[in-house]
């Protein structure tokens, strides 16, 4: 029986929400500014009067706006240095590098872009399934490609990838109610296990 090791990442494996960090990190000054102006949208949401994922996409691209892919994967490495030590659960940490150890097949499934989560997920080891970032000409379109990582797309995609291996054992991991269909879907689900 193969075991498989599926993670949430923001909250689940950080103390903090890796997109806002990111987009401030980015460009502190004009974070700020769209952070003001998409008040509205972000209370809306809250509402349940906006979808997420459109909210999300006018929200970073409001703050990226037409960079290339070369200079978006650099400032998500130069992210990844700066704060994976800082965000980054030690219960987690402690954990993913036994399976490290172990040699174990992890996966690192979040709503959170690709190109900034991609040097964790390289880092950790784990094959990385979120929420993929469109491109056209190496410039950032603002878009996404296929649906945002979230809630039942997290098995969607978790079946694809894994519909090969006939005899699994998944374990899963999430924090939120978004990562429900995930655990409930694994073998073994486990809420907020990394939480001190």
């Amino acid at each position: 029986m193969k075991e498989i090791y599926c993670f949430d990442f923001d909250g689940t494996l950080t103390y903090k929400d890796t997109m806002f960090l990111f987009l401030k990190y980015y460009n502190p000054k004009r974070y700020y500014i769209e952070l003001l102006k998409h008040l509205p949208f972000f209370v809306l949401l809250i509402l349940k009067l906006a979808k997420a994922d459109k909210v999300k996409q006018r929200f970073i691209y409001s703050v990226i706006q037409n960079d290339t892919k070369d200079n978006l994967e650099k400032k998500a490495q130069d992210f990844f240095e700066k704060y994976s030590k800082q965000i980054i659960r030690k219960k987690a940490l402690n954990f993913i590098q036994k399976k490290q150890e172990e040699k174990s097949e992890m996966y690192l499934v979040s709503a959170s872009l690709d190109i900034w989560l991609d040097p964790f997920a390289k880092y950790f080891g784990m094959t990385l399934v979120a929420t993929k970032t469109e491109f056209i000409n190496n410039r950032f379109t603002g878009r996404f490609i296929g649906e945002n990582c979230n809630g039942s797309e997290k098995v969607k995609r978790l079946e694809k990838m894994l519909k090969d291996i006939k005899q699994r054992r998944v374990i899963a991991f999430g924090d939120t109610k978004a990562d429900k269909p995930m655990l409930e879907w694994a073998d073994e689900g486990n809420y907020k296990y990394f939480c001190d």
